[in-house]
């Protein structure tokens, strides 16, 4: 249905090249020309300054979240001013023995204005029907749990 291209580029900038010297920054460009800059995590020798893949794997699951959310809810008429998320992915072990973020928690707080404010069922509708049809998702094998407001 779509492809999406990113490109990423990274050089080395140590003299050496070992596990503990060699630099972990690095850039991700997309498509419409945005450039990341990245890292590892910290646990890894990355900067903290930087996004690393696992904080962009929440990011991306809890950007889906909300995306899917809102076109529900416009879908529906009702109108969101303002969708907040504090997500945590957790690093654990997987049931092979592998390092993988096998939990991620999405926190979504979400306020509506309008005239036609959906009911307390509504809104756990429109965030199970979010959660169903998040892409992203569905494409991994994390578990993902919404525990809305």
């Amino acid at each position: 249905m779509s492809d999406h291209t990113i490109t990423l580029e990274w050089k080395r900038e140590s003299e050496n090249f070992s596990y503990e010297s060699y630099n972990r920054d690095h850039v991700l460009i997309f498509e419409g020309g945005v450039q990341v800059h990245a890292s590892a995590a910290p646990a890894y020798h990355g900067n903290p300054a930087l996004v690393n893949p696992e904080e962009a794997f929440v990011a991306a699951l809890s950007s889906c979240q909300m995306l899917t959310f809102l076109a529900f809810a416009a879908k529906k008429r009702f109108v969101v001013d303002r969708y907040s998320d504090h997500a945590v992915g957790f690093l654990e072990k997987n049931q092979n023995k592998k390092l993988a973020i096998t939990r991620v928690t999405l926190r979504p707080r979400v306020k509506f204005g309008g005239p036609n404010l959906p009911t307390p069922e509504q809104i756990a509708a429109l965030h199970e029907g979010a959660h169903r049809e998040c892409f992203i998702a569905n494409s991994v094998t994390t578990e993902v749990t919404v525990e809305a407001e």
